[in-house]
């Protein structure tokens, strides 16, 4: 992905366009103001992209740290608890 770095008040000139630039191409523009990085501007679903990715590297290193650790569960057993819970709940909401 592109980067572009504009200043508060470019942005703020031209938002519409850029913002059309941001959807229709993959950029994220970073935003300074005072010279300083302030916010980045980024295509909303290429932030859920990004988003929904690092939740899976979350899940995938708390999943090896229960393995280095020892917190498993047999694959059966934790299918039978579902099930079981699935059956209460459907009963219960009968």
């Amino acid at each position: 992905m592109r980067e572009s770095i504009l200043s508060l008040s470019e942005f703020k000139a031209d938002a519409s366009r850029l913002l059309d630039q941001i959807r229709d191409e993959p950029v994220r523009i970073v935003l300074t103001q005072n010279g300083r990085a302030r916010a980045v501007v980024e295509d909303y679903a290429a932030y859920q992209r990004r988003e929904q990715a690092l939740l899976m590297l979350r899940l995938m290193a708390q999943g090896e740290a229960d393995a280095r650790a020892g917190r498993l569960t047999d694959q059966g057993d934790v299918f039978a608890a579902l099930r079981e819970r699935l059956r209460g709940t459907s009963t219960a909401d009968a």
